[in-house]
């Protein structure tokens, strides 16, 4: 029974090819595309509004030499909410349960901002490394600590999202089980925790859109240092 629990986190495989591709495919083509129309639907606006939000929330702190990347982190958060959100209807693999996933979009993103930071500005870059003020015989174990807090953000990054999201979905399956079980022998029970797996659903749907949303937040974060 413990095995059939992370069996749900394998990548399936159909005919010798990893499904995984097709379902990061999916998520795009869900998408409204935008119509020559003067006056778009409902969908379509809505859409629109909730992009334009989001991008005002994150580069607001973010100077205009940033500004560029918006299109891409707004893509990314999209693409990582609809993932999140897909992985959640049964009989459906969620391709950010995989940790080399999350640590393909956050080392390569992570390493930009840092490569932007020493092209533009290389002295600011490396003064985070050293803080102000400190003291002459601590400097070299300071410049391994902050050199090692750095190295680890992108894999902050990648494990707090597929921890998060594996926890949830663990925690799903636990309770459904549980309710199946519980449905013959106590149904007042069982009825309890259907509520309770009704409620966990629901939060698990704001779990996947926040933690999209802090991916990327912290991504132009460290944009906002380097630039």
């Amino acid at each position: 029974m413990v095995l059939n629990f992370f069996d749900q986190f394998e990548s399936p495989i159909f005919l010798g090819v990893p499904l995984i591709t097709l379902a990061m495919t999916l998520p795009w083509l869900l998408f409204p595309t935008p119509s020559t129309r003067w006056l778009n639907n409902r969908l379509t606006s809505i859409q629109g509004l909730f992009i334009t939000t989001l991008t005002q929330q994150l580069f607001m702190p973010v100077n205009k030499k940033g500004h560029k990347w918006a299109l891409l982190l707004i893509s990314l958060m999209i693409f990582l909410i609809t993932l999140n959100m897909l992985g959640l209807l049964p009989y459906t693999f969620t391709p950010t349960t995989q940790l080399s996933m999350n640590l393909g979009l956050a080392v390569p993103l992570w390493l930009a901002t840092v490569i932007i930071g020493l092209r533009n500005q290389p002295t600011h870059t490396l003064g985070h490394l050293l803080p102000e003020g400190a003291p002459t015989p601590l400097i070299p174990i300071l410049i391994i600590i902050e050199t090692i807090s750095h190295i680890i953000r992108p894999l902050a990054l990648g494990v707090r999202l597929t921890a998060n999201l594996t926890a949830g979905h663990l925690l799903i399956q636990l309770i459904a089980t549980a309710t199946f079980v519980l449905l013959p022998l106590m149904p007042t029970v069982a009825v309890l925790t259907a509520v309770l797996l009704l409620l966990l659903t629901l939060l698990e749907i704001a779990v996947a859109m926040i933690q999209a949303y802090v991916f990327v937040l912290l991504l132009s974060l460290y944009l906002q240092e380097n630039v």
